[in-house]
């Protein structure tokens, strides 16, 4: 399957929650080997489904050599205190922001067989698991910043080659 193009903010599909997969079929199987191959490309820690245009609950990860996907992720657990981490989105090229996330994170969903799996990690596994599962809420990063950062992302975006 091939590398899918990423949606850029302003784009409708980022701003809407993503219903599950209700029916695992072809199209499913489509889906998770095109996220998978557009997350193998280097600097890239995950992909949801909307950011290649899906409106479907699934993301794939590229973290610590490790390369793998989950259908219907839901954000079971976080912990530990906040911390404000480096942060970019690839529908946000190019912006990197202090952005708030939980140092563990662990969601539930399930596998092309329909098995329940899980995910967690510290790091920048948890850190990927949050950013994606807001992908799939609707929600970017950007989202998440504090006034005076989210107000300077804004500039940046505005004043960017892309937007």
């Amino acid at each position: 399957m091939p590398e899918r193009p990423i949606r850029l903010f302003g784009d409708p599909v980022l701003k809407t929650v993503s219903p599950p997969v209700e029916q695992i079929d072809d199209g499913v199987r489509a889906l998770v080997a095109d996220l998978l191959d557009t997350v193998r490309i280097p600097g890239r820690a995950g992909v949801a489904a909307s950011q290649i245009g899906v409106n479907l609950r699934a993301f794939s990860y590229n973290v610590d050599g490790e390369v793998g996907y989950i259908l219907n992720p839901v954000m079971v657990e976080t912990s530990g205190d906040l911390e404000l981490l480096d942060e970019g989105c690839l529908s946000v090229p190019g912006l990197w922001q202090k952005t708030p996330r939980y140092p563990f994170a662990r969601v539930r969903g399930i596998d092309l067989d329909g098995n329940e799996i899980e995910l967690s990690g510290t790091g920048l596994m948890a850190q990927a698991l949050q950013h994606e599962t807001d992908h799939l809420d609707g929600m970017l990063y950007l989202d998440r910043l504090e006034k005076d950062e989210r107000r300077s992302a804004m500039r940046a975006v505005r004043e960017s080659d892309w937007f």
